[in-house]
This record gives C-alpha cells, sequence and structure tokens, in this order.
C-alpha cells in the first residue's frame, strides 16, 4: 500500500463493462520527502476509485493483484486501486540504521 495525493480525474468515453460506477483518479505518489515538506514526488498514475476523494485529499491505494479483489467475485482491468482517504498523518522520519535494523525493543 502507498500514498498518493489526488490531482485529477479521468472521464472515459468507452469503458469495459466490468468497471462500471468506477472512477478513476489521477494520484501523485507521496514519498517521505514530500511528508517532510518538501518537494513533490512527481510520480503519477490513474487509481480505480469508489471512495470519491476530492481533489487534494491523500489517499492509500494498492497495485497489482490487491487492486482487483474489491471486483471480486469477478475481474477488472485495473493496476491500481484507491483502498482508503487518508484523515491524517503523523510521520517521523528515522535515521538510515533505524530502518536497516528492525524493529527495536
Amino acid at each position: 500500500m502507498r500514498l498518493g495525493i489526488v490531482c485529477g480525474e479521468v472521464v472515459l468515453s468507452l469503458a469495459d463493462r466490468r468497471l462500471a460506477g468506477t472512477r478513476f483518479r489521477v494520484v501523485e505518489v507521496v514519498t517521505g520527502e514530500r511528508l517532510s515538506g518538501g518537494a513533490s514526488g512527481c510520480t503519477t498514475l490513474i487509481v480505480a476509485d469508489h471512495l470519491s476523494p476530492d481533489e487534494g485529499q491523500m489517499v492509500a491505494f494498492v497495485e497489482g493483484r490487491e487492486a482487483v479483489n474489491p471486483y471480486w467475485p469477478g475481474e477488472a482491468p485495473v493496476d491500481a486501486y484507491c483502498s482508503l482517504i487518508v484523515d491524517g498523518v503523523d510521520y517521523r522520519p528515522g535515521s538510515r540504521s533505524d530502518d536497516a535494523g528492525g524493529n527495536a525493543g
């Protein structure tokens, strides 16, 4: 699961019938640098959505096989799916040694 900021939407004039009711959002992937107040990541992707987040809202999305799970028992041609709208973030960047050592106890 990754975080992103909704920065637009895509409107399809013709879509696969399995995507009925699905909206598509343009999401800018959020990096640790962006959470720290730095520059934006500039990587965007299209995310299938049923939650209707507003532009500028942070969302979490899944990719790959997990992105198809909301369409179960059927399937749909999606690679990324908006799984939740983020209410708030408490980001505290750690040092590199913290990341490599696993859980400190």
